[in-house]
């Protein structure tokens, strides 16, 4: 049986590659602290400092964020797209409010400091006490064209 629920959105909130040498800086840092222990120690920071760096980095970038004809997914979230208003596009000042001074504590937020995007949706459910959604995105435009598909 074939499935009508086709992908219109997809995007995985990387981490920049920068911060994959930083991890690495990080345990080299860590080997020259425990260098005057000996080599030994020395590579047991290395390894551990970078490992323990590499996870953090690679769970920044783990969040993913999909759409289909029906559900928006966004990390462990499956929220039918019949239950969100209208997207917005959000671009420097703009997204910068909407997740300081603007934003709501009931909010929905997936936020990454590494992008400067976001798109803002309006939660219609009467039941949901959640106002909106605020998502992190490279790609506002497209997100919100996919978004606006059910309405």
């Amino acid at each position: 049986m074939a499935s009508t629920n086709r992908l219109l959105y997809d995007e995985r909130l990387t981490a920049p590659k920068v911060w994959w040498c930083v991890a690495m800086l990080f345990g080299i840092a860590l080997a020259l602290v425990f260098f005057p222990y000996g080599p030994i120690a020395a590579l047991i920071g290395l390894v551990v400092g970078t490992c323990l760096a590499g996870m953090y980095v690679s769970a920044q970038g783990s969040t993913r964020i999909r759409v289909t004809e029906d559900t928006l997914f966004v990390a462990d979230a499956r929220i039918p797209l019949v239950a969100l208003g209208q997207p917005e596009a959000l671009h420097g000042d703009d997204a910068r409010a909407w997740r300081t001074y603007k934003a709501d504590l009931r909010a929905f937020m997936v936020m990454r400091s590494f992008v400067t995007g976001a798109v803002r949706v309006e939660v219609v459910d009467p039941d949901d006490p959640t106002p909106y959604l605020y998502l992190s995105t490279r790609t506002p435009e497209l997100l919100v064209e996919a978004l606006s598909v059910q309405s």
